[in-house]
């Protein structure tokens, strides 16, 4: 049964409104942009499809298995309420014959609109569900001011800086969907970051399709920020960032870095402390001929070369990245290049797709396509090539003092709680399990931070004793 998203309280008289979120971060910030919206026109959420007035899916369609769950949550939510909404990546796929994928599927839903459409979703929300007729209701409840409604626990947030991309990556369907590079204002950004952290938010996700292009599309323009000029560039807006966020003591943490040499000046910040010494950064494969019918920006030898000055530069540096095992031509030493770059590289986390034949992407046509049982052979051995270095790298943290971030302490973390450090991103990364303080006076509290002593490695997760 997919949840449904209730992030507003409800009361007897508005319109209520059933609303489920799909896929990725991305697609997330996009939900709360719709739902702070909804709010502030006075709608209401329902927990249940029945319990709505009409249901909106906001939904993905990178892959195949998104797909089918996006298809099979939007008949879902027209078997029990009848009424459905779909917006999101999904709504932008059509079907060979160039029909639109939704409304082929489902012919009996109300309106389709593609990713980063609030102001279709509300145009369709009021001809379907008129929007509730009071001129004071102007307030957004449960809300963090400019920065609107969040889904995520009110501890952490994405935030998200650009729209779309501006690679044309063979197996990539996401710039059909979502456009080309968009970066928002950068004084729009810098006031949302600043009304999170004052709303109590300890850490903040910057997400995007490319981060690291940030501001490409408007030739880095300046623009301005409490009447000062902030240049709208990657570099200048995580130096913002960790100016905004540190008087909170809170992290910044960067995703969906490309590894260009512009990302060479981040790196400093992160050894000073102004930003987490993490990142995030599609790599997808090493070998440069897989690169190549990638169409992917930079080559695997540069990738290896430019992590290993990162190092040097910020020895605390952790690196997760995502791969595909099986592209089409793949060989088998290609493959090994990949596991061989895996262990020189020592990715901390690494996560691994075996090639999907997506529609719509250009590698599909490319010779040499893998037959599914090969693909997925190979995503198994990558995931143990990179599981034994991603445990030899936690290992090494035995013995040492971090601090955690509480994501969750039950009875105030009298029998321990679960947090993470700056090693890892919620929900993709490991976790560090917080065992119970053995002083009595020793508390954990959601959303706060605690030191902890790493006691031991456990798989992906680590285990500390607070201090």
């Amino acid at each position: 049964m997919t949840e449904i998203l209730n992030s507003v309280p409800a009361t007897n008289a508005a319109p209520k409104v059933g609303f489920v979120s799909l896929g990725c971060p991305k697609a997330l910030t996009d939900s709360e942009l719709i739902l702070t919206q909804l709010s502030a026109e006075g709608y209401q959420t329902s927990k249940t499809f029945q319990g709505a007035d009409l249901v909106i899916v906001n939904t993905c369609g990178f892959i195949d298995d998104a797909v089918k769950e996006s298809l099979d949550t939007i008949g879902e939510a027209l078997a029990e309420n009848g009424r459905v909404i779909v917006t999101g990546c999904l709504g932008a796929k059509t079907t060979e014959g160039g029909e639109n994928m939704v409304r082929q599927m489902h012919p009996k839903v109300l309106a389709v609109t593609g990713p980063h459409a609030t102001q279709e979703v509300m145009d369709a929300v009021h001809t379907n569900l008129p929007k509730p007729h009071d001129p004071f209701l102007d307030l957004v409840p449960q809300s963090f001011g400019v920065a609107g409604i969040k889904l995520t626990p009110r501890h952490y947030a994405y935030l998200k800086i650009s729209e779309g991309c501006n690679h044309r990556c063979t197996f990539c369907i996401i710039p059909s969907m979502r456009g080309d590079l968009v970066s928002r204002p950068i004084g729009d950004v810098l006031n949302e970051a600043r009304a999170l952290f004052e709303g109590g938010v300890k850490e903040l996700l910057v997400i995007s399709q490319d981060t690291s292009a940030y501001g490409v599309d408007v030739k880095y323009r300046t623009g301005f920020w409490d009447g000062k000029p902030v240049k709208t560039r990657m570099l200048e807006l995580v130096q913002a960032l960790g100016d905004i966020a540190e008087p909170y003591g809170a992290w910044v943490r960067l995703h969906y870095v490309y590894p260009y040499p512009s990302v060479d000046e981040i790196v400093p910040l992160m050894a000073t402390g102004r930003v987490l010494p993490y990142l995030d950064v599609p790599l997808q494969h090493s070998h440069p001929d897989v690169l190549r019918r990638m169409k992917r920006p930079a080559s695997g030898e540069k990738n290896l070369e430019r992590l290993q000055q990162w190092r040097e530069a910020c020895p605390e540096l952790v690196v997760r990245s995502t791969f595909i095992a099986g592209f089409p031509g793949e060989t088998e030493e290609e493959f090994e290049h990949l596991l061989d770059f895996v262990r020189e590289a020592q990715i901390d986390r690494a996560g691994c797709f075996a090639y999907s034949a997506v529609n719509g992407a250009t590698a599909n046509d490319l010779p040499g396509m893998l037959p599914v049982e090969v693909r997925e052979e190979r995503r198994a051995r990558f995931m143990q090539v990179a599981e034994e270095v991603s445990a030899a790298r936690l290992q090494r943290r035995v013995g040492s003092v971090m601090q955690v971030l509480v994501d969750s302490a039950p009875a105030l973390g009298r029998k321990g709680g679960v947090g993470r450090s700056y090693a890892d991103a919620p929900e993709i990364d490991g976790v560090v399990r917080l065992l119970p303080p053995e002083k009595i006076s020793k508390t954990l509290k959601v959303g706060e931070f605690t030191k902890a002593r790493i006691v031991s490695a456990q798989g992906h997760d680590l285990v500390a004793l607070p201090i």
